[in-house]
C-alpha cells in the first residue's frame, strides 16, 4: 500500500518534467506557450461565466420558490408506490436541469446520510447517470 502512496506523491512531479523535456526537445517557448494557453482559459471563462451565474440564480429561485416543494409533493405519492427514496426526489429533479446545483445537493445528502449510507450510493448512481 506504501508504493501506492509513493507513485501518487511523484505523479505531478514527473508529468511536469515530461512537458517541460517534451517542449524542450521540440524546441517550443514554454513561457509563451503557458501564457497563451493561461489566455484562452480565462477568455473560455469570461464566456461561460454570464451563463453559469444566471443558471445558479435561477435554480436558487427555484428551490426557494416552492416549486421544488410542490414537485417533491405530486412526486412523492409515485416514489412511494415505486420504492425510490423522497429524501432523493428533489436532487433528482434538480439534476435535469442542473447537474451543478445536484452536486450541491448530493453533498448535503452525504453529510446528512454519509456517503455510505443507501441513500448516499443511490444518490451517487443518479448523479453518475445520463
Amino acid at each position: 500500500m506504501n508504493i501506492i502512496y509513493y507513485i501518487s506523491n511523484i505523479t505531478i512531479p514527473i508529468i511536469l518534467v515530461i512537458i517541460l523535456m517534451h517542449g524542450y526537445i521540440k524546441n517550443v517557448d514554454i513561457f509563451d506557450a503557458f501564457i497563451s494557453g493561461a489566455y484562452d482559459g480565462l477568455k473560455t471563462t469570461a464566456s461561460i461565466l454570464p451563463s453559469l451565474i444566471r443558471l445558479i440564480t435561477a435554480v436558487g429561485i427555484f428551490r426557494s420558490s416552492g416549486t421544488m416543494d410542490f414537485l417533491c409533493k405530486i412526486v412523492s405519492p409515485i416514489s412511494r408506490l415505486t420504492g425510490f427514496p423522497s429524501a432523493l426526489v428533489p436532487m433528482s429533479i434538480t439534476k435535469m436541469f442542473s447537474s451543478s446545483a445536484a452536486t450541491g445537493m448530493l453533498l448535503d445528502i452525504f453529510k446528512t446520510y454519509g456517503p455510505d449510507s443507501f441513500y448516499g450510493i443511490s444518490a451517487s448512481i443518479i448523479m453518475s447517470s445520463t
